[in-house]
């Protein structure tokens, strides 16, 4: 694919995950505030996140081009769990976790100047282990929970917690593949380019 693409994103996960599709792009990363509404679900939440980090990216764009943002987290039903920002909230999120099912939500949104944006949410169900309190220690004294929505790497050491998965892989390590593919296989070329 030669369409040129603009990813609104910091992570490096992100950024593999988007070079593992052939993908041409670049890094913008931006920094909006990603605290939840009052009352809105994990599903919106992401949405909206996504959504608002492609226009703020888009913004910022030059020459226009299509802008990925996308947004991860965890929940336990309701209840979202975000990124630890310290050890301690990484043990209780892996506590709030063990041998539990939660679902991680992803909100992807190309938008671009010329076009009408192109958003999807989706969600995978995870099944994780029971989990000693030894083995959350020994997991969060790696580092690998810290910046990690759920505060676990599925794709990391905590590939041994998971049980089993019902959806997509990719989005459990923080991007959707499939879904990502699809939308940009049916994206009209920008005026101007192939």
């Amino acid at each position: 694919m030669t369409r040129p693409l603009l990813l609104a994103s910091a992570s490096p996960r992100r950024r593999e995950l988007v070079a593992q599709l052939g993908l041409r792009f670049t890094v913008a990363p931006v920094d909006i505030d990603e605290s939840p509404r009052p009352g809105e679900g994990p599903g919106a939440l992401v949405s909206r996140l996504s959504r608002a980090k492609a226009e703020a990216a888009l913004s910022a764009a030059d020459p226009p081009q299509w802008v990925l943002g996308a947004d991860t987290v965890v929940a336990v039903g309701q209840e979202i769990l975000g990124k630890p920002g310290d050890a301690a909230a990484a043990a209780a999120m892996l506590r709030r976790l063990s041998g539990r099912v939660h679902t991680v939500y992803s909100g992807l949104y190309l938008a671009h100047t010329a076009f009408s944006g192109h958003g999807r949410t989706v969600r995978t169900r995870v099944w994780m282990r029971e989990l000693g309190d030894s083995e959350i220690t020994a997991y969060v004294e790696t580092g690998e929970p810290l910046g990690k929505a759920g505060a676990y790497a599925i794709q990391g050491r905590a590939a041994a917690f998971v049980r089993c998965i019902a959806g997509s892989y990719s989005n459990v390590v923080g991007l959707p593949l499939f879904e990502l593919d699809a939308i940009m296989r049916g994206l009209p070329d920008p005026p101007g380019q192939v």
